[in-house]
């Protein structure tokens, strides 16, 4: 009995010590978002990340428990707005002519295309198109419609089978996660630069604007566009 008591008050513990860092994790992440998104409901999710978290990590709670769970809290704040489905279906669809356009285009010019080379591409307006970027912030590497499965489980559901700690992680394997480094650094510098600032050094958006030189709204689009080049490329690569 002391040994539970003892175990439910560690977990307790560590909850209230890392609940600051599920909130930064989800700020970060929600400058991505569109406007529909709650922050509660992404703090929520990354709560039962960080819960799960707690439950399973077997040594002290340091430096490398905070590494393991912010994978464990990111994980469980994807697959939270996985099930909330946010992105319309007809904005998936734009995006994906825009993927398709990408790769159309870096194939007859060898290399990325400019954003008014995929706007005249696609018959819009340069406005339009960026406005397409930007009603579309939040868009994943990994989206639901790419995980969907014949079966009762979808790719995600089915990582959490296991300890994986990451979705995205557990879907890569080694020649993958390659193609996504060689597609990163085939990005445009600007685009490479933001997607560093962004990934690597946990900047937001309005942060990454002002080493940019850029607004807020213009790095949402260019983070984007980034997306949509790397997804291109690794359609392409597979």
């Amino acid at each position: 009995m002391n040994d539970i008591v003892t175990y439910e008050s560690q977990v307790d513990l560590c909850i209230s010590q890392f609940a600051p860092l599920v909130k930064r994790l989800a700020l970060h992440m929600m400058v991505s978002l569109p406007p529909s998104v709650e922050l509660d409901d992404v703090i929520q999710s990354g709560m039962l990340g960080l819960l799960d978290a707690a439950k399973r990590f077997k040594n002290t709670y340091g430096a490398q428990f905070e590494t393991y769970a912010v994978q464990r809290i990111r994980g469980a704040m994807l697959d939270g707005l996985r099930q909330s489905d946010w992105l319309p279906r007809t904005l998936r669809k734009s995006l994906r002519q825009v993927e398709v356009m990408i790769s159309k285009l870096e194939q007859k010019h060898g290399r990325p295309p400019l954003e008014q080379e995929l706007a005249d591409a696609l018959n819009i307006p340069l406005a339009e198109y960026q406005q397409l970027l930007l009603d579309a912030r939040g868009y994943q590497l990994v989206s639901s419609e790419d995980l969907e499965s014949h079966g009762e489980e979808n790719a995600i559901d089915a990582s959490y089978a296991d300890d994986r700690p990451n979705p995205l992680q557990s879907l890569l394997d080694a020649d993958e996660r390659q193609m996504l480094v060689d597609a990163i650094e085939a990005l445009p510098d600007r685009e490479k630069k933001m997607m560093g600032l962004y990934y690597e050094h946990e900047l937001n958006m309005r942060e990454i604007g002002e080493v940019l030189g850029v607004s807020e709204s213009r790095v949402c689009q260019m983070h984007t566009q980034a997306i949509a080049r790397l997804r291109a490329r690794l359609r392409a690569s597979r």
